[in-house]
């Protein structure tokens, strides 16, 4: 397939600026593997389209505040960093821009208690940059940084946990997992309650989510990694899932890589680690997932095409368009897409 295949119109004023409240208010387009046909529904009415016994697989990464500026020390110039991945206790490996103004052995200074120095760039361009830290350093980058917003939200966002699931834990992460925004405890105990089995993964999400496909040969992309662990409670709540006939229902696209990468590595869902780099396009075969509950994405991105090897793509492109015509709010701070 060609990455322009998966190409479609989006007016500017679909692009969500901010989210909605409460988070489970936003809009749900309901879509059937099986036929193809469509409802549109609220996110708190969620619990009607799920049955006792399925599982909802959420993934617990939290957002890091991960966009920082430098000063350089010796001109001055200001740098932004975006932390991607940890490599050593205060080795992190970032994005820089202007990359030029950030060479080797370059120092910069971010506050009176974090400062950093570039010990190598990267082939990708990316750095790895060493920091010296007075004090806990995740609490220092809590004072320090910002949410590294996608670059299609211009909006301020006055509240830093809203762009944190409700159930976000373990800190790692340069984009949030968005899916699981429109998810509150209350919506959550319901489902709970009503005999939806709950069950949590981490995948720290990497920037690598927002760049774009640039080769026209679909099979010819090269996916970014990221790290993941499956837990052994979840795999056995999986397993249990899909031995009493329930389904697995993955929230978001983070969610479904993880399991998935898991059940092509392994041939079995079980506790394990590791980084992946799966890439899910059209002809690939599910080893796990039965459900799928994520926003809409980007055209020509890697999300819509995992969302059409699920769906097929002519139901997917044909979704989308729908929604585009019944003026749905796209992307991170957007509305929700259930695929069953």
């Amino acid at each position: 397939m060609k990455t322009s295949d998966f190409f479609y119109d989006l007016p500017q004023e679909l692009i969500a600026q901010t989210p909605i409240e409460p988070r489970d208010a936003s809009r749900m387009l309901y879509l059937s593997r099986s036929n193809g046909a469509i409802e549109h529904t609220k996110f708190h009415n969620l619990k009607d389209y799920l049955k006792p016994g399925d599982c909802l697989i959420l993934n617990n990464t939290r957002v890091l505040p991960a966009r920082i500026f430098g000063t350089r020390v010796d001109t001055g110039a200001v740098v932004e960093f975006v932390l991607l991945r940890q490599r050593g206790t205060l080795l992190w490996e970032c994005i820089a821009g202007p990359g030029k103004k950030a060479k080797e052995g370059n120092a910069f200074r971010f506050s009176d208690d974090l400062s950093a120095v570039v010990k190598e760039v990267l082939p990708d361009g990316n750095r790895i940059l060493e920091f010296t830290c007075n004090g806990e350093f995740f609490a220092v980058l809590d004072t320090v940084g910002q949410m590294p917003l996608p670059p299609y939200i211009k909006e301020k966002l006055n509240d830093r946990e809203r762009y944190q699931t409700v159930y976000s834990k373990e800190l790692g992460s340069a984009a949030a997992p968005t899916a699981g925004l429109h998810f509150t405890p209350e919506l959550l105990n319901d489902l709970i309650a009503y005999g939806v089995k709950v069950a949590y993964v981490t995948l720290h999400v990497g920037l690598g989510t927002f760049r774009p496909v640039k080769v026209e040969d679909v099979t010819q992309h090269k996916m970014h990694t990221e790290y993941y662990y499956m837990p052994k409670e979840t795999a056995d709540v999986i397993n249990q899932t899909k031995r009493d006939g329930g389904r697995v229902i993955c929230v978001g696209t983070t969610s479904c890589r993880t399991v998935e990468s898991v059940g092509t590595k392994y041939g079995e869902i079980c506790e394990c680690l590791g980084d992946t780099d799966i890439f899910i396009y059209p002809g690939y075969q599910f080893k796990c997932m039965d459900g799928l509950i994520t926003n809409f994405h980007l055209p020509e991105s890697t999300l819509i095409m995992l969302v059409s090897a699920f769906a097929g793509y002519e139901t997917t492109m044909n979704a989308y368009k729908i929604a585009v015509e019944e003026r749905y709010r796209f992307f991170s701070f957007g509305d929700a897409m259930l695929i069953l």
